[in-house]
């Protein structure tokens, strides 16, 4: 099995925050565009070697700024082109005030079985601190009116440490995403990217970042309250109802191969070649045959770097046996030196031949995982 990402990076106007590769647009220009993803779709298949695909995501950018015409040519495009496994999940990216009647109800239609909102936040203040472009009751309708047609594998992005934000607001944001019919939610405390907007408005004093001790209390709550929702903490930022793990990501966190179409997106073949699409539209619509595209080799410090980090980051944790098994005994016995000061600070356990992240290792994760991290020269 693999898993196919497609890029669509149009958005209306770019939120504060956000250092993704995104551009504005012309309906001609997203013409074009529909018509130049597909045909890389179609160039491309081969790299998934006769796999089914077991995911299909579309993120961006906004997707759903894509009219619903043009997501059923997309779709057409990978359906034509490769085998679906017939159980895939086939995720869409979609701002709330995008999700209108009819665009739910063509939405319904399509091969979609999983929309994934960018809620943010349903404070309207902070909304439009962020610029984003819904309100908190549009973010509501959405996600009910998508429930309604049909569509109940639905997640919800938050994110905590928005400036001035207190406990109690972001408890109020817990306790509207998980009164509605999510089955999944991702969580993310608010990056200063440089470049951004947000990062500007912080250098000019017109907003403070939350301090250390904030942002660990509101993930506190952010455990706390979606345990009690009877949501699994499966990844450090993702929470799910049981059954309802993002298995696009989760495949990426577990070293699948997947291939991405599009401006910017990524491809892993499962070993030891990383491919990135350059993130330019002009220069992607404007070429032929092959797109424009950098190819990475990873050493073997970085495929075991790899390894550490998304298996730390995951509640299955870092199995021993599949170190040992890619790396070698040494490799496995300098994994269990590394753990030990952390296991003895409660950071880290050690279970049946797997190390996990506890609670007070989730607080400092990065740490902790960059102690493992091999440095090449």
């Amino acid at each position: 099995m693999t898993g196919l990402y497609l890029h669509i990076p149009f958005c209306q106007r770019r939120c504060v925050y956000c250092d993704f590769y995104s551009t504005t647009f012309g309906a001609a220009e997203r013409e074009r565009y529909v018509g130049a993803l597909s045909r890389e779709l179609a160039r491309r298949a081969d790299e998934a070697d006769g796999r089914r695909l077991a995911t299909v995501y579309l993120g961006g950018g906004t997707p759903s700024q894509l009219a619903p015409d043009e997501l059923e040519r997309l779709l057409a495009a990978v359906y034509d082109a490769y085998a679906v496994a017939p159980d895939a999940e086939v995720t869409i990216e979609a701002n709330p005030d995008d999700l209108t009647p009819d665009y739910v109800a063509a939405l319904a239609a399509l091969p979609v079985n999983r929309v994934s909102l960018g809620v943010q936040t349903f404070d309207d203040d902070a909304l439009r601190l962020l610029r984003r472009r819904h309100s908190g009751s549009q973010a509501t309708a959405a996600v009910e009116r998508l429930f309604r047609a049909g569509i109940d594998n639905l997640s919800v992005d938050l994110i905590y440490g928005l400036p001035g934000q207190t406990q109690a607001q972001w408890e109020a944001d817990l306790d509207r995403a998980l009164a509605l019919p999510v089955a999944h939610l991702s969580a993310y405390a608010l990056i200063y990217e440089e470049g951004t907007e947000l990062w500007r408005m912080r250098s000019r004093g017109e907003v403070d970042e939350a301090s250390d001790e904030l942002s660990l209390a509101l993930f506190e709550r952010l455990m706390d309250r979606t345990a009690r929702a009877g949501f699994e903490h499966y990844e450090i930022s993702n929470f799910a109802l049981a059954g309802h793990r993002a298995r696009h990501n989760t495949a990426y966190w577990t070293g699948a191969p997947y291939i991405g179409c599009g401006p910017g997106a990524h491809s892993f073949d499962g070993e030891a070649c990383r491919r990135r699409n350059l993130p330019d539209l002009r220069a992607y619509l404007d070429a032929s045959p092959c797109v424009p595209h950098e190819v990475e080799h990873l050493t073997a410090d970085e495929q075991f770097n790899d390894l550490i980090l998304t298996s730390l980051r995951m509640s299955d944790g870092l199995r021993l046996d599949r170190v040992e098994a890619r790396f070698g005994r040494e490799a496995c016995a300098e994994v269990v030196r590394t753990a030990m000061p952390h296991v003895r600070a409660g950071r880290l356990r050690m279970e049946d031949g797997v190390l996990r992240l506890t609670r007070r290792g989730l607080f400092v994760s990065d740490d902790v995982m960059s102690d493992f991290m091999r440095i090449g020269d």
